[in-house]
């Protein structure tokens, strides 16, 4: 097996927003284990700290780590020129931060405002300012790539998810604007629905579920290796359920 078959993300730097845990965890081990270098963002620094063990122990190598909270649009902007003072390029972008609330599903009327006002920032306002500063870097690649975690509830909301649901949707619909600005750039975009996967955010919506048969984050790792490889057009909506039960290589050349 080639070099390119084994390593397919090799002398690729890759930022995961979002990977203390789960979805964001497990892909940025993924993306290691294809060869990139992983740039690590998210507000837990423990989290951040397995996930390069993780890394280490499976490639010898350590990720570059960037502790810092979505709300803070500051801290957002200045990512941008930090990675382009330290790598002068961005090849990928995998986006899978979200929030819920810190009280978890509630009636539209009952959320309190300053609660949706953080669920806003993080779901929406993070994505809007995170493209601001990361698309110059992205089109210092051959082959950018942008890959946003959406949910089936921001086409079909359901009583409860108001804020979780409209501000996934809003994110939905800026990264289909922004796909169709740069169309004529080496920068893709997919938005990628996971479905129902054994999450903490999951967790927290339905705490008494029972989330033994639902499929285990790892799980999605190989997806997004083959979204972020350079040589194919990766499609705008990805469904992992599809992905899943047909010839993944069909779906994304």
């Amino acid at each position: 097996m080639t070099d390119s078959a084994t390593k397919p993300l090799d002398g690729r730097v890759a930022l995961v927003v979002g990977a203390s845990r789960g979805i964001g965890w497990h892909t940025g081990l993924a993306l290691a284990q294809a060869g990139a270098h992983v740039v690590a963002t998210a507000r837990t620094q423990g989290g951040l700290e397995e996930l390069d063990d993780a890394i280490r122990s499976a490639t010898g190598q350590g990720a570059t780590l960037i502790p810092f909270d979505l709300v803070d649009g500051g801290a957002i902007d200045r990512l941008g020129g930090a990675l382009y003072e330290r790598f002068g390029r961005l090849d990928v972008w995998v986006h899978s931060a979200a929030a819920i609330g810190p009280n978890g599903l509630s009636p539209v009327s009952h959320f309190d405002p300053r609660d949706f006002a953080k669920v806003e920032k993080i779901n929406l306002t993070a994505p809007y300012r995170l493209i601001r500063s990361l698309e110059p870097l992205l089109r210092q690649s051959n082959a950018g790539r942008a890959i946003f975690l959406t949910t089936s509830l921001a086409h079909a909301p359901k009583a409860f998810w108001g804020p979780y649901a409209a501000t996934k949707a809003g994110m939905e619909a800026l990264a289909r604007c922004w796909a169709d600005e740069i169309e004529n750039t080496p920068i893709r975009v997919s938005v990628v629905d996971p479905g129902r996967m054994r999450t903490r955010l999951r967790a927290e919506a339905f705490p008494a579920e029972d989330a033994s048969a639902l499929p285990d984050p790892a799980e999605i790792g190989p997806l997004m290796v083959e979204l972020a490889t350079p040589g194919r057009t990766p499609p705008l909506e990805v469904s992992f359920r599809a992905w899943k039960a047909g010839p993944s290589a069909a779906a994304l050349v």
